[in-house]
């Protein structure tokens, strides 16, 4: 059991969880001792607003946690960074989904990044409700623990080996076979923008391919963006634009995690996890702007934007694994700074084309509090990819466009029609402390997909 929840015991401390608008007929129903306490100290159930009520020998007798609404079931992980030591019981009147987010809030709100400053564990543990997934909760919280661990790693532990070594870790851990197909040897197997995007750097580019599963079950193909960090290359991004890009692997990690569950839950599934992984660097070997290369589609790219690399790694993983005719696609990227403009950080932007899949995965996003929206892939904006020299172009020429619209239209070049596919641009990265992290990389969409994975293929 993780250390953020505790066995059963025969004594812990109730945590009531009230809205401003539950609050006063709960607070009539108590004793008169915790209503002069409550009033005494000024709470009125505003969100996030934190009440410690003690008993007579000053132990606790219970903390009443303010929330925005009756939904609000991710307040509750502000809670263990915030509480005493000691076994913590929670007393919310929720339905099944709710308690479940409530409860991997606890676990998700509990994590601390150690690796390059100590810091004490929090030591407020939770007691898992009996109505409660203990299992699928520990391991979400767990997977999660693991993607934000590898986004917040130092550029210098986190080289393109550094990420094909965590895939290693991942398919050990889990029962799975894994591949990996580095530097020139990825122009002999035919990944050449892969290779072109990589080769600048001394952290030699790689592809990674983990394989799990049945091969009578269903197929699902994962594919993560992997660039271990992102200069820009040629077309050189700005201090502050380039400040955040170790996380521009972050579609990776989010992959590895989600596979991690998948493979924990031992879901029927023929899972395929692609990871392209580069350094998008600046030397004598870099690849230009203007240069022109040729995908493992076959189509020929007119590079314009240097810093648009994210895409061609990933175009060259979306062809190996629609080649495969797989019942679902899905990838994950940080790849556009338009989506984040857009969305904001919290928010993941869903596109596909399959009406029905977008509709699963915003129910399941609603079920798990995991924010997504969808976003079109609108085929007319291909028109400002046509190159002159090249079959297309790598960044859209049309003034007014989005950003993140034009990169899943170029991505669709590379998956078809046939397939159904589904790509998400999200953030990955906390700026600020959130109810369920502190600042830092973060997961987004996992815990919606995984759901959604659950109820389909189980």
């Amino acid at each position: 059991m993780l250390t953020c929840f505790s066995e059963i015991t025969s004594t812990s401390t109730p945590i009531y969880v009230l809205s401003a608008v539950d609050y006063p007929a709960w607070l009539e129903k108590q004793t008169p001792s915790l209503r002069n306490w409550a009033q005494r100290v000024g709470f009125q159930a505003k969100k996030g607003e934190i009440c410690l009520v003690p008993k007579d020998d000053n132990d606790l007798l219970c903390v009443l946690l303010g929330i925005a609404d009756r939904e609000d079931a991710l307040q509750i992980g502000i809670l263990p960074s915030r509480l005493p030591q000691g076994v913590y019981s929670l007393s919310a009147d929720w339905k099944e989904s709710l308690l479940n987010c409530a409860v991997t809030a606890w676990g998700l709100g509990s994590y601390r990044f150690t690796r390059y400053k100590k810091a004490d564990p929090y030591l407020a543990k939770l007691i898992i409700p009996d109505s409660c997934d203990s299992k699928e909760i520990q391991r979400t919280v767990s997977a999660i623990y693991r993607v934000r661990d590898l986004i917040n790693l130092a550029p210098h532990d986190m080289s393109t080996s550094h990420l094909a070594a965590a895939a290693y870790e991942v398919a050990q851990e889990c029962g799975a076979a894994i591949n990996q197909i580095t530097g020139v040897d990825l122009i002999t197997e035919n990944y050449p923008m892969i290779y072109a995007v990589g080769k600048g750097s001394e952290s030699e580019p790689q592809l990674v391919d983990i394989r799990w599963g049945d091969s009578k079950h269903p197929k699902v193909t994962l594919v993560g963006k992997g660039v271990c960090f992102d200069t820009g290359g040629l077309d050189l991004k700005s201090p502050d634009g380039m400040r955040l890009m170790k996380k521009d692997m972050a579609g990776a990690a989010h992959v590895l995690g989600l596979a991690q569950m998948i493979m924990q839950a031992q879901l029927p599934i023929q899972l395929r996890v692609l990871i392209p992984a580069v350094e998008n660097a600046i030397s004598g070997s870099a690849y230009h702007p203007s240069d022109v290369l040729k995908s493992r589609k076959g189509l020929t790219v007119e590079i314009t934007n240097t810093d648009a690399e994210g895409r061609l790694i990933l175009a060259d993983a979306l062809t190996e694994a629609a080649s495969e005719d797989p019942d679902l696609i899905i990838d994950i990227a940080t790849l556009t700074g338009a989506a984040r403009i857009a969305l904001g950080h919290e928010i993941g932007a869903l596109f596909t084309d399959d009406d029905a899949l977008a509709n699963d995965l915003m129910r399941h996003s609603k079920i798990t509090q995991d924010p997504l929206w969808r976003m079109p892939i609108h085929k007319p904006y291909r028109a400002g990819f046509e190159s002159t020299v090249a079959d297309i172009t790598n960044s859209s020429n049309a003034m007014f466009t989005a950003g993140a619209v034009n990169a899943a239209v170029f991505l669709k070049e590379f998956v078809g029609d046939a397939i159904s596919w589904v790509h998400f641009d999200i953030m990955a990265w906390n700026p600020r402390a959130s109810s369920i992290g502190p600042e830092g990389g973060e997961a987004n969409a996992i815990r919606a997909v995984f759901s959604y994975l659950k109820e389909r293929f189980q």
